[in-house]
């Protein structure tokens, strides 16, 4: 990892540790808390304004990096896609954040993801190609470029909201991801994506001293629009460079488990008859608790889960040393899936 790189993880961790206690006690202070509840896990309110902290992280650490020279010179559009990505996560912020306060309708967050997620399109951070299985790479139009950037962007937003229902969840499996996503970007030579990646990992990771079970503090909608949206973003104009069919795949493959997750989910409900956006208990983490998995252990399965996904991603990159991070993950997570086995058998 550059020093850049470095400095960006470290400075968005360590303003994130600093800030979250002072969040959390504004948050307590002004009765911003989560009320527990028959779909909630936790028996006490919670302060759910932690994305704040996440965000100022963040920021705070790409303008210090910008400041510095650490963009170096990029050419304009990529710029411009930086800046997209980055602006872009301040609105899917700001309506996460009017989502905590004043509890907005699912259809009007929708339509105001949609109206973001089509301005940061026209900024360049754009979906080109398509994977056709056994037909190579399919350059797309313009019209369903737009639709499916759009549908990307917005996708994860609300797949990692979704996910966002126990403990430290969300910003571990979002901080495993970002780190993935950090070593495919300094792979794939796309460092300035890779400066966002790391920032965001510093920041998801410093959070979990606070989110992780028993958590102190949740992210709220805040927190996870702005993880889902920036990992969308990074996934399209960090690794989504390349010609050819892995290159294309990448960030779906490694943001695999929240994006199949919240697909199941969509499916099961509709094929109910029940709205898309009905709030149940059908999630990964939902099944896992009720086959008998202790909370701890739930959040480390698909920690493990995801990293095995994203090592694999690796390997299939061409990544160095891809191979042996696959064969590690898959260790762990044939031993985190035999404790599973066991507790759920007793």
């Amino acid at each position: 990892m550059q020093l850049y790189h470095f400095a960006a993880f470290a400075i968005a961790a360590i303003t994130v540790l600093i800030t979250t206690p002072i969040v959390r006690q504004l948050g307590l202070k002004f009765g911003r808390v989560d009320l527990p509840g028959d779909r909630k896990v936790h028996d006490r309110p919670m302060v759910r304004l932690g994305g704040i902290s996440i965000f100022l992280g963040n920021l705070i650490a790409l303008l210090v990096v910008w400041q510095s020279g650490g963009f170096g010179r990029l050419p304009p559009q990529e710029e411009y896609q930086i800046w997209g990505i980055t602006l872009g996560g301040l609105a899917f912020f700001l309506i996460g954040l009017a989502d905590d306060f004043f509890n907005l309708s699912p259809f009007y967050r929708l339509i105001l993801q949609i109206t973001i997620a089509t301005i940061v399109w026209n900024t360049g951070v754009q979906i080109q190609f398509l994977s056709v299985p056994w037909g190579g790479l399919i350059a797309l139009p313009d019209g369903i470029s737009l639709m499916l950037t759009v549908l990307w962007l917005v996708g994860m937003c609300n797949a990692i909201n979704w996910i966002d229902g126990l403990d430290g969840l969300a910003a571990g499996v979002s901080g495993i991801a970002a780190v993935v996503m950090l070593l495919a970007s300094l792979f794939m030579n796309q460092p300035a994506s890779a400066l966002v990646a790391a920032a965001l990992a510093g920041g998801t990771l410093a959070f979990l001293r606070y989110n992780f079970n028993p958590a102190q503090i949740f992210m709220g909608d805040g927190g996870s629009y702005y993880l889902g949206f920036t990992l969308a973003g990074v996934g399209v104009v960090g690794l989504v460079k390349g010609v050819t069919t892995v290159a294309v795949l990448l960030p779906y493959l490694i943001l695999a488990v929240p994006l199949l997750d919240m697909s199941a989910v969509i499916i099961d409900r509709l094929r109910c008859g029940k709205s898309p956006f009905t709030a149940d208990k059908r999630h990964l983490h939902h099944r896992l608790l009720n086959a008998g998995l202790s909370h701890r252990l739930t959040v480390i399965f698909i920690y493990c889960l995801t990293l095995w996904v994203g090592s694999v991603s690796l390997a299939m990159a061409g990544i160095p040393s891809g191979y042996i991070y696959a064969i590690v993950a898959t260790l762990l997570l044939s031993y985190a899936g035999w404790q599973a086995r066991r507790q759920a058998n007793r």
